[in-house]
């Protein structure tokens, strides 16, 4: 983050001083856990469900902390936030536990603010922001971005998908008067979202993935999800400023929302007019592709070393992005090879030493996720007995129970060997593999995580591969660390994705 004085920040958000001369400089990033706070860094004092940040205000000044960004008088230096208008504090997408009167929202819209100025500041000197969203796939590409260009100048991205009101600002903070690019993850939960963090870190590059149906009970069709992705690419300057909207020419929803923007468009995928696309795609026994790269720039062959034909897509958007900022399809397929996976539980594949493969895809899941992964498994899994331990994808609203079904369709047309589904509320992907021909021990209902852990500790044996995803409320995670972290196995990794 660039140097400011309280004062500043003050001034910056309109907030007013407290226990402060306003000299008081800030050198180092915001931080919203006092156990984690710097030297020179700003306090972001947050309700919680069971602490409240304000209460740790004097701790983190005596452990040298500038100052404190609050709501109310705290026994430190500090700046007092605004308070919101009648009816704002419940419009962010993010609930605070334990913001019962809105407080917590005017920190947060205080600290975007912030975000706001000082990401516009580096802008002038030369900070290229990307913005990166989808229904699926954003995090994985978010860290393939960044690691292109890493190479081209000092890279800040958010870790894991610290995509909301609270991380989109704090990575965003993270950038300073050395930082080239700034790789951002935008999520939404409802019309706006996106458009309000694009006003917070304003992108130059936005890229846009695919429109699935994450989150369809919010918005209630693809085409209300295609309306609130596509906010990205009508926050983006027009060309001749800079502006890129990279889109998926293989989506139709995605690839007609170069008419929402001026910026210059650059097409990503499969199909023959993509401006970027792989040709010959094929996958290697644990489902890493490999594809020739055809660019306006060169062509390249490239190997990856993540998992699942799915990423060819999400290559072809970093490789876009990067080549718009400067590098070489050369470099672009170099980097591409050594790309790794940075986000935990994303498609993780590793090989225990009795030869058992355990994909852990278990940070979330929807529909398209899940046959993604169930793809992976299937290329993975030939010539293995295959296991899908899946959960509950959640927030489907009305298409919950057939997306469910579908799902558990799908794992017996992919010849998937064994399912247990995990959980009532997953039980349509149960129904729906016996209805498709899955019958006896072949697909298999379980209560919990516990349970499905008992079932693979007794019949899941060496050489076998296992998949595990499902939405991060079910908690299957537990599985695939059961799996792992069996006494006697021990592991090597077979690759990141």
């Amino acid at each position: 983050m660039i140097a400011l004085t309280l004062a500043r920040l003050a001034e910056i958000i309109g907030g007013t001083l407290h226990n402060s001369d306003g000299s008081e400089l800030i050198t180092a990033g915001v931080e919203f856990d006092s156990r984690r706070i710097e030297a020179g860094g700003l306090f972001v004092a947050l309700p919680g469900e069971r602490v409240d940040g304000h209460d740790f205000a004097r701790d983190v000044v005596a452990k040298g902390a500038a100052g404190v960004l609050a709501a109310r008088p705290v026994d430190a230096p500090a700046v007092i936030v605004p308070p919101l208008p009648p009816g704002a504090a419940n419009a962010g997408s993010v609930a605070l536990a334990g913001d019962t009167d809105g407080s917590g929202a005017a920190v947060l819209a205080a600290l975007g603010a912030l975000a706001r100025h000082v990401v516009g500041e580096l802008a002038e000197t030369g900070l290229a922001v990307v913005g990166v969203t989808g229904s699926s796939g954003k995090t994985s590409t978010k860290d393939v971005i960044a690691q292109l260009l890493e190479p081209m100048g000092p890279t800040v991205a958010p870790p894991g998908s610290f995509n909301n009101e609270l991380g989109h600002p704090w990575t965003a903070l993270l950038a300073d008067a050395e930082t080239r690019h700034l790789v951002l993850e935008l999520s939404a939960r409802g019309p706006g979202h996106i458009a309000e963090l694009a006003r917070i870190a304003p992108p130059r590059l936005g890229v846009v993935l695919n429109v699935g149906t994450a989150h369809v009970g919010e918005f209630g069709s693809r085409e209300g999800i295609a309306a609130t992705k596509g906010e990205l690419v009508e926050a983006l300057p027009p060309a001749e400023r800079g502006g890129v909207a990279v889109l998926n020419a293989d989506d139709p929803l995605v690839a007609a929302m170069a008419e929402r923007t001026s910026a210059k468009v650059v097409r990503v995928g499969e199909s023959p007019g993509a401006d970027v696309r792989a040709v010959d795609v094929r996958l290697d026994d644990l489902a890493r592709p490999s594809f020739r790269l055809v660019s306006e720039h060169g062509e390249a062959e490239v190997t990856l070393g993540l998992h699942g034909e799915h990423h060819v897509g999400n290559a072809l958007a970093a490789a876009a992005v990067a080549l718009e900022l400067g590098a070489s399809v050369d470099e672009v397929a170099e980097r591409l090879a050594a790309a790794e996976r940075r986000s935990e539980r994303r498609m993780h594949v590793s090989t225990r030493a009795d030869g058992m493969v355990v994909l852990n895809d278990s940070y979330n899941a929807n529909p398209e996720s899940t046959r993604a992964a169930l793809k992976a498994l299937a290329s993975i899994g030939r010539g293995r007995r295959t296991w899908a331990v899946l959960g509950e994808m959640a927030e489907l609203g009305a298409d919950s129970v057939r997306s469910h079904d579908e799902i558990g369709r799908l794992a017996v047309r992919l010849n998937i060997n064994r399912l247990v589904v995990v959980g009532e509320r997953a039980e349509a992907m149960h129904h729906g593999a016996c209805h498709e021909g899955s019958w006896g021990d072949e697909s298999m209902l379980v209560a919990d995580a516990d349970e499905a852990i008992a079932v693979l500790a007794e019949q899941a044996g060496p050489d076998d591969a296992v998949l595990v995803k499902a939405s991060k409320v079910a908690g299957l995670w537990r599985v695939a660390d059961a799996l792992l972290g069996a006494v006697g196995t021990g592991t090597r990794d077979g690759g990141n994705a």
